[in-house]
């Protein structure tokens, strides 16, 4: 054999190792992609704990404390990974952002409205879902809040990984009554707090759904339905950015600046008219331009209603993470309190380094695992434009000061997925009127195409179905999952 053949059977030999290699490494990137989300996630619970090891010092209680930090970051990854996706999911559904914009928007506010108004007291303790005082000891009230902060986070990832959006507040409020039933029995369980929870779950999501359909409904028949829809546009968007702007307005003075300055519901309202006011003056000549050479067709009123979609988004993130931030460590910072005065029975403040790990546990959660549920909320429930999207974004503001005002809680999660029902709905409706009233004119006219169109526009059912089951069981869910923790606790701690 040649020296030629040698060379060229040595370098097929080397093609054939090469491309061995080459597919072992896009293999190994293959099966590696999947874990660089929890691989991520780890080391940010591990530099929580380690955290909390810096700021809290050398104690008897150290070690306890460094593990809560570890459960209140995976359960602010969690609540990155599901809750977020309520607030983004419309905008992006409707194509106002993309997927990484809506991300860079959402850490950036949930953040804000976590670290500038959020947590001023522990709300899964003060609003007396158990009673503290009937804990035996500081050490007994310690386990009972990291069951319940496990068991919550536990149960949010099974359902972000099932693809249903559910109440973090809710899955929180079950894992301390859970707890506090396996610490000192049904009796430390405040029921008629949990009585009006369990309204909430009824009461969200049908307020949410008839608020943002109502708002269709008016978008559909004073714009969509007009011979001159840009016409149209030009006199109703900005009285409707109006309202948005004065919704917002009364949202963010009621819920999500109560760190800065508590404000009463009236005051609160006449903050909302007046801003709406500005909002509306200022929007009328802003519509006017963005109109200017626009085709009367429905396509070209998605133009107007982009921004105010994505402004509201934001805002929504914002007060979210004001509000929703003490779901994931709150019961932390009633463990860091506990373990530095054994004091667990007067109200708990937040400590700042507490608040940056619920703050960034969001934002990574929501840059790692939000995509699936952002697209969940935003296009598989039902078919989402600007219009619509608006609508449901509005009836979240609307509907939380419309809770406020007749004392009901409500879900931020139940709200914002409701009027995505709620729209969806209503277009069935719609369109079946519409197809009806064609029926009626053209009784000769083909009807297959007609029921075709209508049936691409249903809510998906099994979507339904999944996401009221998960809503239904979220709070004996996570109860049960807590006791279980705590009982689990209890014995490696004796």
């Amino acid at each position: 054999m040649s020296n030629n053949d040698l060379e060229t059977r040595h370098l097929e030999t080397l093609d054939r190792d090469l491309e061995r290699l080459s597919n072992l490494e896009r293999a190994t990137a293959y099966v590696a992609r999947p874990m660089v989300g929890p691989g991520i996630s780890l080391i940010f619970i591990v530099l929580a704990s380690l955290l909390a090891m810096i700021f809290f010092g050398e104690s008897t209680n150290t070690f306890i404390v460094i593990i809560a930090a570890g459960f209140g970051a995976y359960m602010a990854l969690n609540i990155g990974a599901n809750d977020v996706a309520n607030n983004m999911g419309p905008a992006v559904g409707a194509n106002a952002l993309t997927m990484g914009g809506a991300i860079a928007i959402a850490a950036i506010f949930e953040s804000a409205g976590a670290l500038l108004a959020g947590g001023d007291v522990v709300s899964t303790i003060a609003k007396g879902i158990i009673a503290p005082e009937s804990m035996q000891t500081a050490s007994v009230f310690i386990w009972a809040m990291l069951a319940a902060l496990l068991s919550a986070a536990l149960w949010v990832n099974l359902a972000t990984w099932v693809g249903a959006p559910v109440s973090t507040t809710h899955s929180v409020v079950g894992g301390v009554m859970g707890a506090g039933i396996a610490a000192a029995g049904f009796a430390a369980v405040n029921w008629a707090t949990m009585g009006k929870i369990a309204a909430s779950w009824v009461i969200s999501p049908v307020l949410g759904g008839a608020i943002a359909a109502a708002f269709l409904w008016f978008i559909k028949a004073r714009i969509i339905y007009q011979d001159d829809k840009i016409a149209a546009a030009r006199k109703w968007v900005p009285v409707l950015v109006g309202i948005m702007g004065g919704a917002f307005a009364t949202y963010l003075a009621l819920k999500g600046l109560k760190k800065v300055i508590k404000i009463d519901l009236l005051t609160a309202l006449m903050i909302g008219a007046t801003v709406g006011a500005v909002v509306w003056a200022v929007m009328i000549p802003v519509i006017k331009k963005q109109s200017i050479g626009l085709e009367n067709r429905n396509k070209s009123l998605k133009v107007l209603f982009g921004i105010p979609l994505v402004v509201s988004a934001a805002l929504l993130s914002f007060a979210h993470g004001a509000n929703d931030v003490a779901n994931a460590v709150g019961p932390l910072a009633a463990i860091v309190q506990a373990s530095q005065s054994g004091d667990f029975t007067a109200a708990v403040s937040i400590p700042l380094w507490v608040m940056v790990i619920g703050a960034l546990g969001i934002s990574f959660g929501l840059f790692l695992f939000g995509p699936k549920l952002i697209r969940m909320v935003g296009s598989q429930i039902t078919k989402l434009n600007p219009m619509r999207a608006y609508c449901v974004a509005l009836s979240a503001a609307i509907t939380v000061i419309v809770a406020s005002w007749l004392g009901l809680p409500v879900s931020s999660t139940h709200i914002a997925v409701g009027g995505v029902f709620g729209v969806g709905f209503f277009r069935e409706w719609d369109a079946e009127r519409r197809m009806k009233k064609a029926r009626i004119a053209m009784p000769s006219a083909n009807a297959r195409p007609q029921e075709e169109r209508r049936r691409r526009k249903l809510v998906r059912r099994s979507h339904f179905m999944t996401i009221i089951a998960a809503w239904v069981i979220t709070v004996p869910a996570a109860a049960t999952l807590s006791a279980l923790i705590f009982f689990v606790i209890t014995l490696i701690a004796s």
